[in-house]
């Protein structure tokens, strides 16, 4: 058993995670050392994607969650940056400052798609490690 960034205890990530856990990092890694800080969300997005794509790992991009609200079922809301091979929540962000919501949307999109493995990608930052937040429920 191990303790999650959330405090819970959870049974270890399987084999596969933990290997698609260190394809992502090191594609942003790989990314940021090339194109650096200070470009669009949307440039790192299209980049990640090519990343993934070179690396034969599955993937969709901004898929959309569904979100339910006692019989009201929103199709429309929400987003996934990027799903890798339907185990790890990708969010990328682009900003000079960090904010503590980007947790809080990283384990809704989690709860809500029932992943257990979640990253937040903050490009805009000196040495990418800086930008790396990992989550686990």
């Amino acid at each position: 058993m191990i303790q999650s960034s959330i405090g819970k205890i959870h049974k270890p990530l399987t084999e596969k995670e933990n290997w698609l856990g260190g394809q992502v990092v090191d594609i942003a890694i790989c990314i940021h050392k090339v194109m650096g800080p200070g470009l669009l969300e949307s440039i790192y997005e299209k980049c990640f994607c090519y990343e993934l794509e070179k690396r034969s790992i599955s993937f969709k991009r901004q898929k959309p969650v569904t979100l339910r609200y006692d019989k009201l079922e929103i199709t429309d809301g929400l987003r996934i940056d990027i799903l890798v091979d339907e185990l790890i929540v990708v969010e990328l962000k682009a900003q000079e400052y960090y904010h503590p919501v980007w947790e809080a949307q990283l384990l809704s999109y989690m709860k809500l798609n029932v992943n257990r493995l979640g990253y937040i990608l903050n490009f805009n930052v000196p040495l990418m490690r800086e930008g790396i937040k990992r989550m686990v429920m």
